[in-house]
């Protein structure tokens, strides 16, 4: 993170005291040089996911930051993936980074708890955004994302297993959120970042209070937890309707940036 390639100290200070998307905007340069972009490893592993259940039409990257997600769906999507975020500096970094042959990308600046799309998308990802949502938001950002899916379309995430109580990792995150909550009562904007409060038990209710059919699928790349249960999960939630074909995966169109 400290890299000569990463933010410094004092970069991430005036981030955090700004609001999240004033924040985004300013690490937005040296984003995918720390500890907050998805590993490649993530990625790769859900992007093989996918292409045993693609292929896929049109694809969204919901909250897409600098387009890793969008880099995911060009490999399952046939016809359009768009990337979504409501920080500029993200996209603007998204767009002069991603390079994607084949489907046709474009890039739309919103905010997911109101997405300006009409039911266009057979698949829509994302990918470490959820710390930014409080639970009281989940149903209205679900809601958001059916509305913009086909009948039958799916949204998918991968949702790592929390730690255990006690562990190093529990107090980390445990101390982050803390800091995090104090830092917020006693400053203005808010800078929402909770690395706590997105729990596969409420994220599994609240889909399926939105209508989704819910499947759990262990990546089996990170392997399982003592007590057996898998390092990361998979989750698909799938909408009522025509599901997409399995097959193999082709791809069509031409290369587009639309901006």
């Amino acid at each position: 993170m400290f890299s000569p390639e990463g933010p410094s100290l004092r970069e991430l200070a005036v981030q955090a005291l700004s609001s999240v998307e004033r924040g985004y905007d300013l690490l937005a340069p040296k984003f995918d040089h720390t500890p907050f972009r998805t590993p490649d490893a993530v990625l790769d592993a859900v992007g093989s996911a996918l292409r045993r259940t693609g292929p896929f039409d049109a694809g969204l990257d919901l909250c897409c930051g600098t387009g890793a997600g969008v880099e995911v769906l060009e490999r399952v999507c046939r016809e359009r993936v768009t990337g979504v975020d409501f920080s500029a500096g993200m996209l603007d970094v998204a767009r002069e980074r991603v390079r994607v042959r084949g489907p046709q990308v474009s890039w739309v600046r919103a905010d997911a708890r109101a997405l300006p799309f009409a039911p266009a998308f057979d698949l829509v990802v994302s990918f470490g955004a959820f710390g930014h949502f409080l639970p009281r938001e989940l149903p209205g950002l679900f809601a958001q994302v059916r509305s913009v899916l086909r009948p039958g379309g799916c949204f998918a995430f991968p949702l790592v297993a929390p730690p255990r109580p006690g562990s190093l990792g529990y107090w980390t995150l445990l101390g982050f959120d803390t800091v995090m909550r104090v830092r917020n009562a006693l400053w203005r904007p808010e800078f929402v970042m909770y690395y706590r409060a997105f729990r596969l038990g409420d994220v599994r209710r609240e889909l399926e209070a939105a209508g989704f059919g819910v499947e759990l699928q262990p990546l089996p790349e990170f392997g399982r937890r003592p007590d057996g249960s898998p390092r990361v999960r998979l989750v698909m939630a799938r909408l009522p309707g025509r599901a997409p074909a399995p097959g193999h995966l082709s791809r069509a169109g031409s290369s587009a940036d639309r901006r």
